[in-house]
């Protein structure tokens, strides 16, 4: 993976995770989870589309940020490792968890979330290892 361009490993990264993402979500279907959680009085239903947003968007964002911003500055990588796990695992008890999902719909999506966590420490040692160390 070290001779794809940088652009290229986030972009499989986000492919990967989504894929992984996907197949979570169709067993939890399988086994009975229904998505469904109410807001605002409202019966709504989270839709494979929505997975698929909710899984690509904030992960290709985040890399592409830690990776722009890590020609000028090395050490934002190290931030990144800390801070994208944190705000992924994070998120589980911000927005998934008073949802009120039904049990298995609450284990699938959590695990959802849990995916992005290997999947970008993978990229980001990745982008690192692309990036020279700095002068001692």
């Amino acid at each position: 993976m070290s001779r794809l361009p940088t652009p290229a490993l986030i972009g499989i990264a986000v492919i990967v995770a989504t894929a992984i993402n996907l197949v979570i979500f169709t067993v939890g279907s399988l086994l009975g989870a229904s998505y469904r959680f109410t807001t605002q009085g409202q019966q709504m239903t989270v839709e494979p589309i929505t997975l698929v947003g909710f899984s690509s968007v904030p992960l290709a964002i985040g890399l592409a940020i830690a990776a722009l911003l890590s020609l000028r500055w090395r050490w934002v990588l190290r931030v990144a490792l800390a801070v994208g796990p944190v705000l992924a695992l994070g998120s589980i008890f911000i927005m998934t968890v008073p949802a009120g999902f039904d049990t298995t719909s609450l284990v699938c999506l959590a695990l959802c979330h849990t995916v992005l966590v290997p999947v970008m420490i993978v990229t980001l040692l990745a982008i690192r290892a692309r990036r020279p160390a700095p002068p001692e």
